[in-house]
């Protein structure tokens, strides 16, 4: 299985680079990712409605949320939620997030 060295740990990830252990996620990693995988400089306070909600909702639900659920409760247009993430809300802010790789994510 591929890892991901950082802060001096090993996580595990997918073929994709998402987290296999949810758990080893913390605001830092977020920072990591977006820069390395996003190619973000840095997270805005809109950034980080996107990826708390979608934290918050997988950690009650075990599953992500549907791209309608992440607008209506940050509030952002689903064309400002693409250009937060480049690579998408599924891939993009759901790997910074520190979920699983979503069903459906291409």
């Amino acid at each position: 299985m591929p890892t991901l060295d950082f802060g001096g740990r090993k996580l595990e990830v997918n073929e994709d680079g998402f987290l296999i252990h949810p758990e080893d996620w913390d605001e830092e990693l977020a920072r990591h990712l977006a820069r390395a995988e996003e190619g973000l400089d840095a997270l805005t306070d809109e950034h980080w409605s996107v990826i708390r909600f979608i934290r918050g909702h997988f950690e009650e639900t075990r599953a992500a949320p549907m791209v309608r659920s992440v607008c209506k409760a940050t509030g952002l247009p689903l064309k400002r939620v693409y250009e937060l993430f480049p690579s998408g809300p599924a891939r993009g802010a759901c790997k910074l997030a520190g979920l699983p790789k979503p069903d459906g994510c291409v």
